[in-house]
């Protein structure tokens, strides 16, 4: 019986939750004359923590990168809660993607690399099948080579983020924690992470992935769409 792949992840409903109604709720309702900064903070938070554990119930899936997330915005809330000094959101912020990108290099030794699960998994790929025609050609070590410098680019993919994550937390984030002015610029950080750090690191990333794809074709004989997983049918009721 053929492995099913796990559901993929609905784009629309992550940004929903972990930008979109934090940035707003954070500005909104931190202000005195509503819920204040602490519960304004709280509930905000409670978006991606809740939108995290309801993903991980319908997929079933959580990765070495989905569970720092989580926990990072676990950190924001405690660190904004026993009110530390802004600097060390800063720190924070840079610390996650740093400690992602290590990760993704000291994985290179184990048995299972993280850039299998971040670019090369079955959710993207037809693994079993490319595997098929490396054995058949000879080519594992070669393709072992090409995985290991995906897992350089991902790594400096990583390390481009945390610098960009830091100048955006010390420009942002003028407020001392506690404050109404706080959570707003939090709000903002949160906001124009997107635009500022999402989108080149998916796009270092996108490049990865195609630089990877053409190694895969070459080695392998397979055309691209031969190489992507193919989509499965949806079943009639």
């Amino acid at each position: 019986m053929q492995k099913q792949s796990p559901k993929r992840e609905n784009l629309l409903l992550n940004i929903l939750f972990n930008v979109i109604l934090p940035s707003v709720l954070l500005s909104w309702l931190s202000k005195p004359e509503r819920l204040g900064p602490v519960w304004g903070l709280i509930i905000a938070l409670a978006f991606p923590l809740g939108y995290g554990l309801w993903d991980f119930s319908q997929r079933r899936q959580a990765n070495f990168v989905s569970v720092i997330g989580f926990l990072s915005v676990l950190l924001t809330g405690v660190f904004a809660l026993i009110q530390v000094d802004r600097f060390w959101f800063a720190v924070k912020e840079a610390a996650i993607p740093t400690v992602i990108g290590l990760s993704v290099l000291a994985s290179l030794k184990s048995r299972n690399p993280l850039v299998r699960q971040l670019i090369y998994n079955d959710q993207i790929i037809d693994v079993d099948r490319v595997q098929r025609a490396l054995v058949e050609r000879g080519s594992e070590q070669a393709f072992a080579r090409q995985l290991n410098q995906a897992s350089l680019l991902l790594a400096a993919s990583f390390v481009i983020s945390a610098i960009l994550n830091f100048g955006l937390a010390r420009f942002l984030i003028k407020s001392d924690t506690g404050t109404a002015e706080f959570n707003a610029e939090l709000g903002q950080m949160n906001f124009w992470s997107w635009p500022v750090i999402v989108v080149p690191s998916m796009a270092m990333m996108m490049f990865t992935l195609w630089r990877l794809i053409g190694s895969i074709t070459r080695l392998t004989g397979l055309s691209t769409d031969e190489v992507f997983k193919a989509k499965e049918p949806t079943a009639k009721v």
